[in-house]
């Protein structure tokens, strides 16, 4: 992968967090443990990682890390040096994805997608179709089963996304939208899928491992 030290035009933002035990995925601490959880954590992050890496050879994007825990030596240990790297920062979580793509649009991207580390099923090619899609509508949502999104991508900064928002609750893909609707913003979607967030997720995790050979080889 070559080295990206700039914004390009297709922007794609991971936001993830340093797999440290007891710190992360703390929900399936029951199911794994802290240290089978932050394994976890740190192989769905490198998996979704592997994703953008796939798109990156069919179309020019940069990819930045927003991370949370750990520091940016044990990132760019962790995942390599060629990836941008920040903090997210304090605020709930619309305030650190509003500014997030804000950095992105004023480092002059054209279109600004954030993913998680917690959707299996997010591949590169609904990576393609998202980027794709935000040629023609301003906003483009992966719903997420539970009620949440996977994915959002812009074309251009739009705030009040990201405000009065309840994060982490099943209405906020419904209140996005609401909002995207009230102001005027034209949206489409990419096709629902799960989160793995609890013990009873797990299954949607072991499916995409084997079904690929990618834990064998890294």
């Amino acid at each position: 992968m070559l080295k990206l030290s700039e914004v390009q035009k297709q922007h794609l933002i991971i936001f993830t967090r340093y797999p440290e035990a007891g710190k992360t995925k703390t929900r399936l601490i029951p199911a794994l443990g802290s240290i089978g959880a932050a394994n976890l954590q740190q192989q769905m992050t490198e998996y979704t990682l592997l994703q953008a890496q796939e798109l990156q050879k069919a179309i020019g994007i940069s990819v930045e890390v927003r991370f949370t825990g750990g520091n940016l030596q044990l990132m760019e240990d962790w995942l390599g040096l060629e990836l941008l790297y920040k903090l997210q920062g304090e605020g709930n979580l619309g305030s650190r994805m509003a500014r997030s793509l804000f950095d992105a649009f004023q480092k002059r991207a054209e279109y600004g997608i954030i993913i998680g580390t917690d959707c299996p099923g997010l591949n590169s090619q609904i990576l393609a179709t998202a980027f794709q899609q935000l040629q023609t509508v301003d906003l483009v949502l992966g719903p997420a089963i539970d009620g949440g999104y996977y994915l959002i991508g812009l074309h251009r900064f739009i705030p009040e996304l990201f405000a009065n928002i309840d994060w982490g609750t099943a209405q906020v893909l419904q209140q996005t939208v609401a909002i995207a609707e009230k102001i005027g913003v034209s949206h489409t979607y990419l096709p629902a899928l799960a989160d793995v967030d609890r013990p009873e997720d797990l299954s949607i995790w072991e499916e995409i491992v084997q079904q690929s050979d990618w834990l064998r080889d890294s």
